[in-house]
């Protein structure tokens, strides 16, 4: 059986820069709020018209395909994760491939949000395993902006994401101990309303307890109304303390599992990516686990929360800054809406 490499590794992010005072134009914040209670200074946003989740994934994909040594023509899968999809379907994967101008390849989309690189990644690293494949795309971006409430109600969740685009060209590797060591994924469905988007969804609103009440259209559907903009409804919900609390104890847990299972040591880990939620998360994963600051790559000071583009952002960045080298152990881990939450341990 194979294992998996990153062959090539590439991230786009969008020109427009807004800084944490750009935002007092739209609610009552400042930098120091934002920055006391995320650590984020500047996020990306994308152009409000002609850039899209599936463009920036390809700018992101050409340079991952030319650092691999590879052609899109080469490419014989496609995985894109992503919760900010340019259409509700059809996903961005097969736009991606016409793009790209790839033959008929397969193209799956992951919807695991903040953990939806690790969860790409752990379904191309069983397709390299099993020999189906050879060269596959595995792609994270999110242009989130565009579905962001930028008023004083939305702020604790509007600050905190911005826009962007990772990918990785995963093939096999016959060297012994390196690639892909083991991948782990996890979900507690408990408390989904936590963190969530209720709309559009054919469920909100008529079987499930915990989400909006909204009134029941002549259909039996539910459409778009001024009272849920108006009372902010149609916007991402999130319970930040919740989400932290969780966090806090899934990265570390699930960052252990796999260590445990490749009978390595915290100490062992030359570089630790978690995906950038919150630098307050990040420091506190960090001092759980006894990591010295050059053991932990974050970015969200720049780019805010990119989502399931986070961790392929971030390694991206800590691979051109010489921060992994061949024979390092690198490890991703992730936790958000679902809740989810995965980790992958690599030996580059």
């Amino acid at each position: 059986m194979f294992q998996s490499k990153i062959a090539g590794i590439g991230h786009y992010v969008p020109k427009n820069v807004y800084k944490n005072e750009d935002l007092l134009k739209f609610m009552d914040t400042s930098d120091a709020w934002i920055q006391e209670r995320t650590g984020i200074q500047e996020r990306r946003y994308a152009d409000r018209v002609g850039e899209t989740t599936t463009s920036m994934g390809v700018e992101a994909s050409k340079i991952a395909l030319e650092r691999a040594g590879i052609t899109a023509a080469d490419v014989d899968f496609i995985i894109f994760a992503t919760l900010s999809p340019d259409y509700y379907f059809p996903g961005c994967g097969v736009l991606l491939q016409r793009e790209m101008g790839m033959g008929e390849i397969g193209a799956l989309d992951i919807r695991n949000q903040c953990s939806g690189f690790v969860y790409a990644l752990s379904v191309a690293d069983q397709f390299i395993k099993t020999g189906m494949y050879k060269n596959i795309l595995v792609v994270g971006s999110e242009k989130q902006s565009f579905a962001m409430d930028f008023s004083t109600r939305g702020r604790n969740v509007s600050v905190i994401f911005g826009d962007g685009a990772g990918a990785v060209v995963l093939q096999p590797t016959e060297e012994a101990g390196k690639g892909i060591l083991s991948t782990h994924l996890h979900s507690d469905g408990a408390d989904a309303e936590k963190l969530a988007m209720y709309y559009p969804g054919a469920a909100a609103g008529f079987g499930l307890e915990n989400t909006p009440k909204w009134p029941e259209q002549e259909l039996g559907g539910m459409l778009m109304t001024a009272e849920m903009l108006e009372d902010g409804s149609a916007f991402p919900y999130m319970d930040g303390q919740a989400v932290f609390k969780k966090a806090v104890v899934k990265f570390p847990e699930v960052i252990g599992e796999a260590l445990r299972k490749n009978n390595l040591q915290t100490t062992d880990i030359d570089l630790l990516i978690p995906h950038q939620a919150n630098l307050r998360i990040s420091q506190f994963v960090q001092k759980t686990l006894g990591l010295p600051d050059e053991k932990v790559f974050s970015n969200i000071q720049r780019y805010g929360n990119t989502t399931a583009a986070s961790i392929p952002i971030a390694l991206s960045e800590a691979w051109q800054e010489g921060r992994i080298k061949d024979g390092n152990l690198v490890c991703f881990a992730a936790f958000g809406a679902g809740f989810t939450w995965g980790s992958a341990l690599i030996r580059w």
